[in-house]
């Protein structure tokens, strides 16, 4: 009578082999941050100043460049009107305190919304936007404010001087923009900036009107 054969038994291959040879073949990636890659960097990708053609929008270099520049100063301008709302805003005292605290704030929160308008702006157009405080206040054509608290009517009137700035730049460059073709621009500095610039100038103007408060006169 045949004896029947017995297959030959399978190597038992361990759990922890497995990974092991699992290792090897694909190699964990490292979780450490690569730092201090600003130390010897290489040249910058593009260069402050200068625009490129990366976006196809029909506009020539030279009028791009020439809006980039008009923008970048608006820029300046409305960050620093933008940051002496906030000063205003935490400094105000008097009997005006309450509407003047939480008007300033609103009219912070507008112009820091034309802020990200005009630097995207300015990068659709090949630009690089100025950004950083020490760059805004070298280029911003606003007095700077003293570190000390002023009363009420000062502030507005602080204010009401750096509108104006911005006001006068928005109609010399919608002009130059208009006339060059860049419609964008144009758009962006009329239905935007400055009709922004102008409603806000209202609504602080009438802080400092002189009119009788209980009886009139």
């Amino acid at each position: 009578m045949a004896t029947a054969t017995k297959a030959p038994a399978k190597k038992a291959t361990s759990k922890a082999a497995t990974n092991a040879d699992a290792e090897q073949s694909n190699p964990a990636v490292s979780v450490q941050p690569i730092l201090n890659q600003q130390q010897g960097a290489p040249a910058p990708l593009q260069r402050f100043g200068t625009v490129t053609q990366r976006l196809p929008i029909g506009l020539e270099e030279n009028v791009r460049q020439e809006s980039v520049d008009m923008l970048n100063l608006l820029l300046a301008d409305t960050c620093s009107l933008r940051d002496m709302y906030k000063k205003h805003h935490w400094q105000v005292v008097g009997p005006t305190f309450y509407q003047l605290h939480l008007l300033y704030d609103k009219h912070y929160e507008e112009q820091d919304a034309l802020i990200d308008q005009i630097a995207e702006r300015i990068q659709i157009l090949g630009g690089i936007a100025v950004a950083m405080a020490a760059d805004i206040a070298e280029s911003t054509s606003i007095p700077r404010p003293p570190r000390d608290r002023e009363e009420a009517p000062v502030q507005v009137s602080r204010l009401l001087e750096a509108h104006q700035i911005i006001l006068k730049n928005c109609h010399d460059f919608a002009k130059r923009a208009d006339e060059s073709g860049d419609d964008g621009t144009n758009d962006l500095i009329v239905s935007n900036v400055m009709r922004t610039n102008e409603m806000q100038v209202w609504f602080i103007s009438e802080h400092v009107v002189d009119s009788p408060l209980a009886q009139a006169e």
